[in-house]
């Protein structure tokens, strides 16, 4: 096979996950991407190369994680033994150890690109299978490959489910993002064991809320429909100035505010007006500015497709 057949460039969508009261299970992939241009070769060679956000702490060797998702596919498909080497050219525009969902694009960018290039063994839902097991859970991965929200399951079996949907109504997304990254591990080790079962009917009620408000239109039900118990109060000390971030974009015209992922970005929704969305974003940064954090703001949409070859 000709090395020119066995090169694919994929575009992978950031993502937001949790939304609030969704704990690892809601997602949405956000305007903001990566792209992987993936060549695979039969010699044992591995070239990587990355420019863009975060490039320069990127493994360029075996670690790297978006060989490793790659090699699933070959390994799984049976191609293992033809392909042994790549070379792997990385554009990365979203934000590494914010919560945007970079871990989870690089390795949908992965899985992807090699089972484009092996003929496509396997579909969305198969994918989304290999993806959960690298990345331990689906709220990330499952917005990064259909876009628009997601709600994702895990079966007792560890079947993943999960039911894409675009809501009707139209919001912003206004992204505050700090200039410190946050692990993810960190982020786990301060949430409690066990919660209060007060706790659990509170986001149970309100992640029910903010799914019927999407898929019905009606915003004047978002008021509340974000908020959370499980886990954003104890991530709160993680991030310096978090509620006077969301109370300026609530009083700056947001319908809801939520940590994006395990943070430290935080996201704001916006009914689509420019003015809303400008004076969210100027709002968010100066709160985050009185409590000596720099930040800067992204104004996105909802990606609606999902990763993708270019």
């Amino acid at each position: 096979m000709d090395v020119d057949l066995n090169k694919v460039t994929v575009r992978v969508p950031g993502t937001s996950a949790n939304c609030g009261p969704g704990f690892d299970c809601l997602g949405l992939a956000a305007t903001i991407y990566n792209d992987l241009e993936l060549t695979l070769l039969e010699e044992k060679s591995l070239t990587i190369e990355a420019k863009g956000d975060g490039a320069e702490t990127i493994p360029t060797d075996e670690k790297n994680i978006v060989w490793k998702a790659a090699r699933m596919i070959l390994e799984r498909s049976g191609y293992a033994e033809k392909f042994q080497g790549a070379i792997l050219k990385m554009t990365n525009h979203i934000p590494m150890s914010r919560g945007l969902g970079s871990s989870a694009a690089a390795i949908v960018a992965g899985l992807f690109a090699a089972n484009e290039i092996v003929g496509k063994p396997f579909n969305r839902k198969e994918i989304l299978k290999f993806a959960t097991e690298i990345e331990g859970h689906p709220d990330n991965v499952a917005p990064a490959i259909y876009g628009g929200f997601t709600i994702s399951t895990v079966d007792n079996r560890g079947q993943v489910q999960t039911f894409s949907f675009l809501p009707k109504l139209k919001l912003k997304l206004i992204v505050a993002v700090p200039d410190f990254p946050l692990s993810t591990r960190l982020a786990r080790q301060v949430l409690p064991k066990t919660v209060m079962l007060k706790d659990a009917i509170f986001n149970v009620s309100r992640a029910s809320m903010l799914i019927a408000a999407l898929m019905q239109g009606k915003e004047k039900f978002l008021a509340t429909a974000f908020d959370d118990a499980l886990h954003q109060p104890y991530r709160t000390k993680l991030v310096p100035g978090m509620q006077e971030v969301f109370h300026a974009a609530k009083k700056a015209g947001a319908v809801g505010v939520a940590l994006s992922g395990a943070g430290p970005c935080l996201i704001a929704f916006s009914p689509v007006d420019k003015h809303i969305e400008n004076n969210i974003a100027v709002e968010m940064v100066q709160a985050f500015k009185k409590n000596e954090v720099q930040a800067d703001a992204l104004i996105l949409d909802l990606d609606t497709r999902g990763a993708f070859v270019v």
